[in-house]
């Protein structure tokens, strides 16, 4: 799995400087953080609905795409895949493999605050 996300990522990595008229991935890099989280958040919703639905087939389709999505917004970011997997081994060495971090173990200063996905729409209400 590392190895293909890995891939991915240098496949993303690489489309930044491609043609955003012929490359779907350009276009959403060139698009800005906003819309890649936007998309984010969206093939999520769509994992969640497909799998409360039992839709096995289409929880996997989803799934290839939220992980997609998830690289193209790492590269944007500047996150590396390796740095993902170290943090996955610090908490599997700390909680075990199947454990989230509790909340309280969070650094108060490291909470983030809630920002605007599309900030034109909200441009536009007002």
């Amino acid at each position: 799995m590392a190895d293909s996300i890995d891939r991915l990522h240098q496949a993303v990595v690489a489309a930044e400087r491609a043609d955003p008229t012929t490359s779907r991935t350009a276009r959403l890099l060139r698009a800005g953080r906003g819309k890649m989280a936007k998309k984010l958040a969206e093939e999520a919703i769509e994992v969640v609905i497909d799998a409360m639905n039992g839709q096995t087939d289409a929880v996997v389709k989803e799934s290839a795409d939220l992980l997609y999505n998830l690289v193209v917004l790492w590269v944007a970011a500047g996150v590396q895949p390796k740095d993902v997997w170290a943090e996955m081994e610090r908490r599997e060495r700390l909680m075990g493999i199947a454990e989230k971090l509790p909340k309280h173990t969070v650094d108060a200063g490291a909470r983030r605050k809630i920002v605007a996905l599309d900030r034109s729409r909200a441009r536009k209400r007002h």
